[in-house]
């Protein structure tokens, strides 16, 4: 398998190095492995921090800056970062006024935050945490207790953020933020298998004309494969199970995410899909977000992320934003 890498002991690292060259607003600690808002800590404001394992970019660096996190910390390859990163991050960004830990619910990931956590208020820093478990496709998986956090961690870093930025106090802001993962349901779909630079070749067997509902960011195991279905089908078959789990009682912000190597192309033709299935079951949209936010290296396929959202946190939604994978109203 061909890779536009050096060497796979090093891949993180220059990743984080390319990006502290394209990113003067970012602080890019390569060697402590830490990605902080330059203007951080901000006097009076709620400090977001999260992170994981690399290989899902843009999340969680791509959304450090104005209005969603303040630090992000990646791990190695589809490997939680260590709590030492995250309680340097939390250092780096508490202005006195609390730190936010947003978390995808994987196994590392819950372990070293809340030890992270125990850490920082070590220090006196004052700590809350969110844990995001929006994937409705299976409840347990290789790497999980309970449902898996995908798509909707987008949604509460940017309404979380939206609040922090405002002076909302560390509570609101906790509680904005489970609000919205209260809120929120996933589904995804691989059509092909992933590769890591580790190994070279894909993590698991996807045979030609075969495609797997369900699947995890880390090309964990969905409810079932099928033959290869149309865009219309897969829509039909997401939506449907994520409205099944979420029947809707507000319009929905919308999430059509790209695992990594579907091109825009085809993503805006699925979006065309999950909006006629959203007709047709009668579901208002509010906003709708097409692109690679929340990815799985080169796997291709595609998840769907509905967000009840009322007046407020469609409001928060709306307001500026400024980070290399997200901006609007700056």
């Amino acid at each position: 398998m061909k890779m536009l890498i050096n060497v796979p002991e090093t891949v993180v690292a220059d990743a984080l190095r390319g990006m502290a060259d394209a990113y003067p607003d970012l602080n890019v600690d390569v060697e402590n492995r830490v990605i902080v808002r330059r203007d951080a800590p901000v006097a009076g404001q709620v400090a977001l921090v999260s992170g994981g394992g690399s290989g899902h970019e843009p999340l969680h660096g791509g959304f450090v800056g104005h209005g969603m996190l303040s630090a992000a910390c990646p791990g190695e390859v589809f490997t939680s970062p260590v709590p030492d990163q995250m309680a340097r991050a939390a250092a780096a960004v508490d202005s006195g006024a609390g730190v936010l830990f947003i978390v995808k619910n994987y196994t590392g990931d819950v372990l070293n935050f809340d030890m992270a956590a125990e850490l920082a208020e070590d220090e006196g820093i004052q700590v809350a945490k969110v844990l995001v478990n929006d994937d409705v496709a299976v409840t347990d998986s290789l790497y999980t207790a309970g449902r898996r956090g995908t798509g909707a961690t987008l949604f509460v870093e940017k309404i979380a953020g939206a609040a922090a930025a405002e002076g909302q106090p560390l509570e609101r802001v906790e509680s904005v933020g489970r609000q919205v993962n209260e809120n929120s349901r996933s589904f995804g779909v691989a059509l092909s298998a992933c590769t890591t630079p580790a190994k070279g070749s894909p993590t698991f067997d996807l045979p030609a004309g075969e495609l797997e509902l369900g699947i995890g960011i880390h090309g964990e195991p969905g409810r079932e494969r099928r033959p290869m279905m149309t865009s219309g089908e897969i829509a039909d078959f997401a939506v449907n199970a994520v409205l099944e789990d979420m029947p809707p009682r507000s319009p929905v912000l919308v999430l059509v995410n790209g695992m990594g190597a579907t091109p825009l192309l085809e993503l805006f033709g699925f979006n065309a899909e999950v909006q006629r299935v959203l007709r047709e079951r009668g579901v208002a949209v509010a906003r709708t977000l097409v692109g690679n936010y929340v990815t799985s290296l080169d796997m291709a396929g595609a998840s769907v992320t509905l967000c009840q959202a009322d007046e407020e946190l469609l409001r928060l939604w709306d307001a500026p934003v400024k980070t290399p994978a997200l901006r609007w109203g700056m």
